[in-house]
């Protein structure tokens, strides 16, 4: 079935047994001195032993300020070696091609990280970071292919079996390759070929390092969607030249500092967003390529290489899902497969919390820690919930020996997510649903729907152990008509069927409410959102939060921030702004997104049986569905 995908593939020297490759992804498992320790190790080996082709490690700086984070990797000093041979040890004796990915930051990062103003092409700062930057002289820019070289020789002498020069997403040489980055007026600038020249030398100075038959790709963001970006039909004819330097095959991406959407696109987008692009490249060029970009399913990349768009497919957010992807869709597991659902979680943990983590797999960055073990004594657990954290808790209980009873008040497992899901961009959350209840009925897990839990049933069943995992009921403000009939809660709204009333409006504009508005909007509805803070979807992941609002402003969303609603009217409400003006708004229905609380009523019952109760959840407090699921992961490796 997925023949294509699982054909092999050769790159010079480098046999690959599939078609499947891990892209670098930044892991935040590395020391503040650049060095590897036993969780990056374990990272990469949990990786490749999934059954990737090839696991190409995270982007190395090839220079001291080329750094784009303290915790970035590094390889501009002889010292890494000893780590980095470690790294492409643990990949080959999983049975995947080592690769390494070699990057300087140019002007994306900050005086902050590297003591220093960044380098850059131009007197052009980074639009995301800001900041004064410092052009680079030609001795400077000679230093730095240099650099690059040097950090090829290194990564030989390490083991690694293929090199690839990161060209994209804003970094140094994206910002020479692009007139949005470059505006020099000497031969590093200007003409196509300016533009190249610098890409053109480190290409033939890492050649010269490595020999002729060593493969070297190169990583192009083909489409910048910025003015004065590259085009895939720029694209390809900066590839004509720097192809013949010496290259072997070509990465495709797309997006630059100021359209990071593209580089890690949430679910809003389609999946192999990138594909056509690559497509169009591969065959303008008659040259290997891969492609990156939303492809986070076996037959969506089987498809890829069937249709030609592509030589090889990168899955790198789906591999942080699941690592174990390519071994199960080889086979023919595929309902056992966790899906990247595209939250872009991993993002938001590096840059909030600096560290990677992942919605989908809580044991993502803390593989050793969470690794399942058989229990030492089988018991009977009872878990009091079905949604996703009771779901996580109770096959991870099951597949340690323990007899699990799973209890559900609704006819369907998955908790709110099932609500959430109503939304067309969120379509995706229903696969994690999929594979907990794949994994909960695989180990056993008895499963009593319609089951709502009292004291007494507790009592009846004799659990030994007891996972509480009720979540939270909806908040409604305590203001007058707020029971009038015009009001509706997000069940009446996010129920499946299509809505009726035309003009609403949302209370709460955080990411529920946010996302309720875009669903309506794209039934046409006349959506006003009226949220207390001067900020609205504030706690959304930043890629997330930057495409939603602009979709929302296409749907014509009205936004008003900094306003609370006063009273309910049978056909609209009555808003406060901060300087305490009152605005009627008209409206066929009012719907509350303002958050929940905990529905934690059975927790004291249980506790004064003496019965050990692990709660997960929103039933502790209302949050993500990433704190459940790890807390329902820890719970059910506890016991």
């Amino acid at each position: 079935m997925l023949e294509n995908l699982f054909s092999p593939f050769r790159i010079k020297t480098c046999q690959l047994n599939s078609r499947i490759v891990m892209p670098p992804l930044a892991s935040f498992l590395i020391e503040d001195d650049g060095s590897v320790t036993d969780k990056t190790i374990e990272h990469y080996r949990k990786r490749a032993s999934g059954g990737p082709a090839m696991v190409m490690v995270e982007a190395h700086a090839t220079s001291p300020e080329g750094v784009v984070s303290s915790h970035q990797a590094r390889i501009c000093d002889d010292r890494y070696i000893e780590g980095l041979s470690r790294i492409s040890s643990v990949i080959r004796s999983e049975g995947a091609v080592p690769a390494i990915q070699l990057h300087h930051a140019g002007r994306q990062t900050s005086i902050k990280v590297i003591k220093r103003k960044p380098l850059a092409p131009s007197n052009l700062p980074c639009p995301a970071i800001k900041g004064e930057v410092e052009p680079l002289s030609k001795s400077e820019i000679q230093r730095i292919v240099h650099d690059f070289g040097d950090s090829a020789s290194r990564a030989l002498q390490a083991g690694f079996q293929l090199i690839e020069i990161h060209g994209a997403h804003g970094y140094l040489l994206n910002q020479f390759l692009s007139r949005f980055s470059n505006d020099r007026t000497d031969e590093y600038g200007g003409s196509q070929e300016g533009r190249c020249r610098f890409s053109m030398e480190i290409i033939r100075e890492i050649r010269k390092r490595v020999g002729p038959d060593f493969p070297l790709s190169f990583k192009i963001s083909a489409q910048e969607f910025v003015p004065n970006g590259l085009t895939t039909e720029e694209s390809i004819e900066l590839l004509r030249l720097l192809i013949p330097c010496g290259l072997d095959i070509i990465q495709i991406s797309a997006g630059n500092d100021a359209s990071p959407e593209w580089i890690a696109q949430p679910m809003f987008m389609e999946k192999a967003c990138l594909a056509e692009s690559s497509g169009k490249i591969r065959k303008a060029l008659q040259f290997p390529v891969m492609v990156v970009g939303r492809i986070n399913d076996p037959l969506v990349a089987n498809e890829i290489i069937k249709e030609g768009k592509a030589d090889l497919v990168c899955m790198g957010r789906g591999l942080l899902a699941d690592p174990e992807m390519p071994k199960k869709a080889r086979e023919n597991r595929l309902d056992d497969i966790r899906t990247c659902i595209a939250c872009n979680t991993c993002m938001e943990s590096i840059f909030r919390r600096g560290r990677v983590e992942c919605l989908v797999n809580p044991s993502l960055g803390r593989e050793q820690q969470m690794a399942i073990r058989p229990a030492d004594k089988s018991k009977k657990v009872m878990v009091i919930g079905g949604g996703p954290g009771g779901l996580e808790a109770a096959w991870v209980a099951a597949s340690r020996g323990h007899e699990v009873h799973l209890f559900e008040r609704q006819s369907q497992l998955g908790g709110q997510l099932n609500m959430g899901s109503m939304t067309k961009y969120k379509k995706e959350l229903l696969t994690l649903i999929r594979y907990q209840t794949r994994q909960a009925e695989k180990f056993g897990v008895k499963l009593h729907l319609n089951s709502d839990v009292t004291p007494d049933l507790v009592r009846e069943e004799k659990p030994d152990v007891v996972i509480l995992s009720t979540g939270s009921t909806p908040v409604k403000p305590h203001v007058p008509g707020i029971e009038k009939a015009i009001v509706r809660m997000l069940p009446d709204i996010l129920n499946g069927s299509k809505p009726t009333k035309k003009k609403t409006i949302i209370l709460g504009g955080g990411a529920t409410g946010c996302e309720v508005a875009h669903y309506l909007g794209d039934h046409q509805c006349d959506v006003t959102i009226v949220e207390q803070l001067p900020k609205v979807a504030e706690q959304l992941e930043s890629i997330t939060r930057k495409v939603l609002l602009k979709e929302l402003r296409e749907r014509k969303i009205r936004i008003l921030t900094s306003c609370r609603l006063s009273r309910v009217e049978d056909h609209g409400v009555f808003v406060t702004d901060q300087q305490g003006t009152e605005t009627f708004l008209e409206a066929d229905a009012v719907v509350i997104a303002v958050g929940s609380r905990p529905d934690n009523s059975l927790y004291d019952s249980i506790l004064s049986m003496g019965l050990p109760v692990h709660r997960v959840g929103d039933c502790v407090e209302p949050r993500s569905a990433k704190t459940a699921i790890l807390e329902g992961a820890i719970a059910g490796r506890e016991i």
